[in-house]
Order: structure tokens, then C-alpha cells, then sequence
């Protein structure tokens, strides 16, 4: 009896998806919810797992090419359920299953079964032409995993890319063609304007200063500076709820909850996990949230969950020197913060010039349905609280 696999539903935003790599081959047994392909979309890295126990019968969707959500993948075939009564199988447990031990005694980070890899390792390694028998495993059952690869690639200085002595051309990826996409159709479709302000960010160095210690052995994670922002921006969204809010058809949708997405730079390009009910977490909550989502970011383990439903986003270009810069709406958002570097700056303070750790900080947003008046009062908002985060609830 065949069956048809189909591309699973990613998400309420994602319709399509491209084949990154098939983990079997035609005629391969495999098991029930083993992990038949590998599929990549514009926001994550997926495997499709097998329904039931059989073999691959047909591929009808070669790697590198496209699909739309509900497509069909590949045939598989029930008749060959029977993973460790194929021929194939029982060779691997009467022959590998003890090279695999004694290579362990002699090295226990020597990996010599493939499929004691990650599939993201072993794409990894196919495109930078690495051996995954070179790779040594960082954990303690030996399996590979996209970390080890990078470690190995940095520690041999390999460069993945071919190029002439003039020019290299690379492929885009699926996601960065995505982002290219979809940043252009924001600024086709929405009336973007950014306004402009600065923050005195001396209170809230002075907390951390102070406080981080406290905060530390609560928390067990660092006081940062993204949960006063966080904090200040739910605040914020409530006083001005058209910020909050998103245009559908020819409806203006009011969000009533407060879910914040956290711009994250990855190897593939962009990514924004969203804090959900933000305005429902403590310092701690929002920076071990941050934390957590920003490690699941780089590593390529975010879920659809992880990525769905934000109401506003925050993006901090100055972990990466920006001074200033006009962030672009993460659609069908209506606002976007941005955050810059902390710079001393000479300022005026009641009629005298003080040295100050200063923050020039951006809103650009929809103005089809954010007036400019709503737009600078949100970003004073920000900025008064920020610079009396006495006003804001630390929770220690």
C-alpha cells in the first residue's frame, strides 16, 4: 500500500517551502517518525517525519526545488515496514554496530556512523566539503551537531566559498530571499516614517550596576538592558494601542495582548522570536526568555510557535556599533523600535553641560493608521520610562 508524504502546515504566514536535503534514499526502510527530509522555509529548518514504518518509493520533489504547503513530498511504500528485516539493516547490525564500539574505546569522539549526525551537521559539512568522520563530537554520546561543524571548519580555516580572483557568486538562500521579499513588499504596501529621539540611559546603568548581583542569584541569568525596553514598550502599547495594532483588509485589527518580537541575527539572516504576553513577565522571565529564544535562534531550533503571532518588534542594531538607523516594519506589523549604541555625549541638564551615556532611539511605523502625533507621544513614552525606570516593576 503507498502513501503520499506532504509538506506539514509551518504556520498561518508560511505557504510555501524548498526540499534542503533528503535524509534516505529511494528503496531505504525507515521507521515511524523517523525523519524522512529536511525542509527549509523563510523563518526555520524543519524535518518531516514518517507517518508509519516503510521504505522511500518515490521523491517527487527533488532538493533545491520548491513546494507549497499540502504538496506532496515523496511515495512511501507500507509493504517494507519491516526496518530490521531488510537486508540493508541487518548488514548494519551484524557489521556496524561493532566497528562503531570499538571505535568508541579507542576515541569516543570519533563519529563513524553518519546517522549519529544531526541532519543540519550534515548539510553543514556537505557544503563546506567536510568529512563528518573529521568532526569530533562535543557531547558525551557522540553525536554530531551543527556546533561541532562550525568548531571544525574555524579551527581548519576552510572556506566554503569558491570564487574567481574578481568575483564569487553565491546562492541566496531561501531565507534571504524571503527577507528580501518581504522587507521590499513592507515598503510597497506600508506608508513607512520614522521619528526620531534619545535616551539618558544613566538610571538604568546605575540599576544594573548596583542591582545585577541580586538580580544574578534570583534569576540565575544577567540584567541586561532589552527587559527595560521590553518593559517600557508593553507599557507604551497600552497608552497608544494603534502601535499595537495591524490593517486587514479593509479593517484595523487592536491587539489586546502585548506579544514582543526580539530581532535576532543569524548565519542564515534575520530572525524575530516573539516574548508572548510580554507585559505578563518580570525582568528575570523577559531576559531568560531572551536568552532562550536567542540560543534556539543560532542553533536552528526555533518552532513555528516561536516565531508566530508578535504585535510589535524590537530590533537593537547596537550590538553591532549602529548609531542610528530606520528599521523596517516586520509586516503585518504596524512599529518597530530601534535600539543603538550607548555613546557619552555632551548634554544639557539644567542649564549645565554634563557627560551623559546617551541612546538615539527610532519608531518607524505604518502611518496609514499611526499619526504622527501618536507616533512621537509612543516613542516619549519609551523614553520617559526608560529614563525613570523607577516607574517600571524589577520585581527583585
Amino acid at each position: 500500500m503507498s502513501t503520499e508524504l506532504i509538506v506539514p502546515t509551518l504556520g498561518e504566514s508560511i505557504t510555501e517551502a524548498t526540499v534542503s536535503k533528503w535524509l534516505i534514499n529511494i528503496g531505504d526502510s525507515f521507521e515511524a517518525d523517523q525523519p524522512l527530509v529536511e525542509i527549509e522555509t523563510d523563518k526555520i529548518t524543519v524535518e518531516v517525519p514518517a507517518p508509519h514504518a516503510g521504505s522511500l518509493k518515490e521523491i517527487k520533489v527533488k532538493e533545491g526545488t520548491d513546494i507549497n504547503i499540502g504538496g506532496i513530498l515523496g511515495i512511501l511504500d507500507e509493504s517494507k515496514g519491516d526496518k530490521l528485516g531488510s537486508p540493508k539493516i541487518k548488514q548494519q547490525n551484524n557489521e556496524v554496530k561493532p566497528n562503531i564500539k570499538k571505535e568508541k574505546k579507542e576515541n569516543p569522539q570519533v563519529d563513524a556512523n553518519s546517522n549519529k549526525s544531526s541532519p543540519s551537521a550534515r548539510k553543514m559539512a556537505e557544503e563546506n566539503n567536510v568529512s563528518i568522520q573529521d568532526i569530533k563530537s562535543s557531547r558525551s554520546d557522540g553525536r554530531i551537531n551543527k556546533e561541532d561543524v562550525v568548531k571544525h571548519i574555524n579551527s581548519t580555516g576552510k572556506d566554503s566559498r569558491i570564487s574567481s580572483e574578481r568575483e564569487e557568486i553565491v546562492k541566496m538562500s531561501k531565507i534571504r530571499q524571503t527577507i528580501s521579499k518581504r522587507l521590499k513588499e513592507a515598503q510597497n504596501t506600508a506608508a513607512i516614517l520614522t521619528t526620531f529621539n534619545e535616551v539618558d540611559m544613566s538610571q538604568i546603568i546605575e540599576i544594573r550596576n548596583s542591582k545585577n548581583k541580586e538580580f544574578q542569584e534570583r534569576y540565575e541569568v544577567k540584567l541586561g538592558f532589552m527587559s527595560f525596553f521590553v518593559k517600557a514598550v508593553t507599557e507604551s502599547l497600552k497608552e497608544f494601542p494603534a502601535v499595537n495594532s495591524e490593517i486587514k483588509d479593509e479593517n484595523i485589527i487592536y491587539k489586546n495582548h502585548f506579544d514582543i518580537g526580539i530581532a535576532v541575527g543569524t548565519e542564515k539572516g534575520l530572525v524575530v522570536p516573539v516574548l508572548k504576553d510580554a507585559d505578563t513577565m518580570n525582568f528575570g522571565q523577559i531576559e531568560k526568555s531572551i536568552i532562550g529564544l536567542s540560543t534556539k535562534a543560532k542553533d536552528g531550533t526555533l518552532s513555528m510557535d516561536d516565531l508566530s503571532g508578535g504585535t510589535f518588534t524590537i530590533s537593537n542594531g547596537g550590538v553591532y556599533g549602529s548609531m542610528l538607523s530606520t528599521p523596517i516594519i516586520n509586516r503585518p506589523q504596524s512599529g518597530i523600535l530601534g535600539m543603538h549604541n550607548i555613546q557619552k555625549r555632551a548634554v544639557v541638564v539644567d542649564d549645565e553641560i554634563v557627560i551623559r551615556p546617551m541612546m538615539y532611539v527610532a519608531l518607524s511605523y505604518d502611518h496609514r493608521i499611526i499619526d504622527g502625533k501618536e507616533s512621537v507621544g509612543f516613542l516619549v513614552s519609551v523614553k520617559k520610562l526608560l529614563e525613570n525606570p523607577s516607574q517600571l516593576v524589577l520585581g527583585i
